[in-house]
């Protein structure tokens, strides 16, 4: 009996982890990423060589029933103990599962943005990090040569420039849960020094268990 049960699972995940590979490759060759997201095609080809696996297992447990290599199918089907038919199961349950959550959340495959490329958000970071004190260094020269006007306008460069590219990854849609700050801004150098102090004491705390 173990062995029906270990094919039919078997069957379930291999039918399950292909859909899976079908779900994720379709919308890569759409949007032309699937030579250029090597994160997708990767995740692709893990489903499909899992549901190769599994299904091959089905099929060797299948085969002698029409007298077809007889030899293998009847050690396996020997082999397949309780304890394998009920992890079978649970595998099978987990496959059935997922791929109802990619159905449910298909506007994630719609543009493959499930395997958006963290290059992109990389570069972003950069260039946000990159604008910003090039504007600051131009800030501070105006304010040496006491040019007030040219550092004002540089500043509002700078604010601009970092609103509008934080705006856009807000309106991207980018995750920002667990990303807001857990200190405030530090605005001048003595707010710096004590706020390193107080790095330099949590860290005491968490790995002595006293307070510095």
């Amino acid at each position: 009996m173990s062995w029906q049960i270990g094919m039919a699972a078997n069957s379930v995940i291999a039918v399950a982890y292909f859909a899976i590979t079908v779900a994720i490759v379709r919308p890569l060759i759409r949007s032309g990423q699937l030579r250029s997201n090597p994160l997708g095609a990767a995740t692709a080809a893990i489903f499909l060589t899992c549901a190769v696996h599994h299904g091959s297992h089905a099929v060797h447990m299948l085969m002698p029933a029409f007298g077809v290599d007889e030899a293998t199918g009847g050690a396996m089907r020997a082999a397949w103990t309780p304890a394998l038919a009920v992890w079978d199961l649970v595998s099978a349950f987990v496959a059935v599962y997922y791929l109802t959550l990619r159905r449910t959340y298909s506007s994630l495959m719609a543009g493959a943005q499930l395997f958006e490329d963290y290059r992109s958000r990389e570069r972003q970071a950069l260039e946000l990090n990159d604008n910003i004190l090039q504007a600051l260094v131009v800030v501070r020269m105006a304010v040496e040569v006491g040019d007030e006007k040219r550092a004002l306008a540089s500043l509002d460069t700078a604010i601009g420039s970092a609103s509008g590219m934080i705006t856009g990854l807000l309106e991207s849609g980018a995750d920002t849960r667990g990303l807001l700050r857990r200190t405030s801004a530090i605005l001048d150098a003595q707010s710096s020094r004590a706020a390193a102090g107080r790095s330099t004491g949590d860290s005491v705390h968490d790995t002595d268990g006293t307070t510095a």
